[in-house]
């Protein structure tokens, strides 16, 4: 299938079936652009939409983000995951603002420069928002051309992703390369699914060597599988008589970076020590039923321990002397940046 033949499909079905009214293809600028993709990366639109709608009307330019605070940025995150993404969207928001006055690049070698942006995520940006000729190769659309192309084999491997940005460079226009590239995403979200993919309705369908096969399901490659390993915690759930929670701030990088967490410990027989250690005064403690979180390469395996104080001088003291703690009351609630299960942990609290 030649290129402009290929172009002439996807953008027709775009015109009959695309989407065009997600809130960041309104008034379209690198910004907006940037905040989408950053969010849509492994996360689901309509997941993406509520988060995004609240962080623009909270920081609507990028001086508005640069100069709010970690925890705030984190806070408006909290629940979507790979927190890498937030903090890096930060960071680049206080270069774009501070050494860029205030203006993105517009070319795929200068986007890829900043924190968190890759070759796809900035040639989405530079196709969508400054109209370059750029190719993208998300998720969905790797899906599309491994299929349409018969690109066997798992995208991770070097070879596998290097035949699909061949094709992707083929295929990709100068003209309409915003609506282009926004088809393309489209229709692997929509039509060109991972499990169902609805080939009748494929504007490409005639010239997809995977349909035309018969087993679009074996593309693209399966990544290999391997045993997912097991890690522990114990989350330590202490309160104090006026119902305000004890919070740690995770260090800068590694598990959930500078996200607010219950104090922990290994296992359950630390509990008694890592109380002492807080200076904790309590007269008991109650161990809950251990719950599980899946992250992308481990199970976090955790208890959650209930501890109430009965005297909490040694803590408060702690707490304003200004250790990385935090006395925190989900009735009158702060922005803090926290991962999904200790927010989960807060909703239980708040249903008992």
């Amino acid at each position: 299938m030649k290129p402009h033949t290929f172009q002439k499909a996807i953008l027709n079905w775009f015109d009959q079936h695309g989407r065009t009214e997600l809130p960041w293809q309104q008034d379209i600028n690198a910004y907006r652009v940037w905040v989408s993709e950053i969010m849509l990366q492994q996360t689901q639109v309509s997941t993406v939409i509520p988060y995004y709608l609240r962080f623009m009307k909270s920081f609507p330019t990028v001086q508005d983000l640069a100069g709010a605070t970690t925890d705030d940025v984190l806070h408006h995150w909290t629940g979507l995951g790979y927190y890498a993404r937030a903090r890096n969207l930060h960071k680049t928001a206080q270069h774009v603002s501070d050494s860029l006055q205030g203006e993105f690049p517009s070319s795929v070698d200068g986007l890829c420069e900043l924190p968190g942006i890759g070759r796809s995520t900035a040639g989405a940006i530079s196709a969508i928002a400054f109209k370059q000729q750029a190719p993208i190769l998300d998720g969905n659309v790797k899906r599309v051309l491994a299929r349409f192309s018969a690109v066997g084999g798992w995208p991770g491997k070097t070879e596998v992703v290097t035949k699909l940005w061949s094709v992707a460079e083929t295929y990709t226009p100068k003209a309409r390369i915003a609506d282009y590239t926004q088809a393309m995403m489209d229709l692997g979200a929509t039509l060109c699914t991972r499990s169902s993919p609805d080939c009748p309705s494929c504007p490409i369908k005639g010239h997809c060597l995977a349909h035309e096969s018969g087993n679009p399901q074996d593309y693209p490659g399966k990544k290999p599988k391997k045993v997912i390993p097991v890690r522990t915690t114990c989350f330590l759930m202490i309160t104090n008589q006026q119902g305000d929670w004890l919070l740690e701030q995770n260090p800068p990088v590694g598990l959930w970076g500078g996200l607010w967490v219950f104090p922990q410990c290994e296992n359950l027989q630390e509990i008694e020590n890592t109380l002492m250690k807080l200076g904790a005064n309590y007269q008991d403690y109650k161990i809950m039923n251990s719950k599980r979180h899946t992250f992308s390469h481990f199970h976090l395996d955790y208890h959650t321990v209930r501890i109430t104080l009965t005297d909490n001088k040694v803590l408060e003291r702690a707490v304003n002397e200004g250790t990385k703690q935090v006395w925190y009351n989900p009735q009158k609630p702060i922005s803090l940046g926290m991962p999904a299960p200790i927010k989960a942990l807060f909703d239980d609290v708040a249903i008992n």
